[in-house]
């Protein structure tokens, strides 16, 4: 546990400033068999653009499962995990 500002709160690896928002986990249903990475960012709201999004993942800023991901057209499926900074995007089944 961690002490911040005399609160107990449960221990984090990565803890915030005070005033800082931590961004959410996403979850998100998927329509089809699949969607692609740099379109997942896109609908997410994670990149402003498809061509920001194209970038963010050609420069090794996205995992997918654990991995660095940095192919744009990845195939991402129900069950797995992306992750973009601290905001996780989790993909199931509609």
């Amino acid at each position: 546990m961690n002490f911040i500002q005399g609160k107990l709160l449960p221990y984090d690896a990565n803890p915030l400033p005070e005033g800082a928002n931590a961004m959410p986990n996403l979850d998100f249903m998927l329509t089809g068999d699949y969607v692609e990475l740099h379109n997942l960012l896109k609908i997410t709201g994670l990149a402003d653009s498809g061509g920001s999004a194209k970038m963010m993942v050609a420069d090794g800023a996205v995992t997918v499962d654990g991995r660095v991901e940095t192919r744009k057209t990845c195939k991402i499926r129900a069950g797995q995990v992306v992750l973009l900074g601290d905001t996780r995007i989790a993909v199931h089944e509609a």
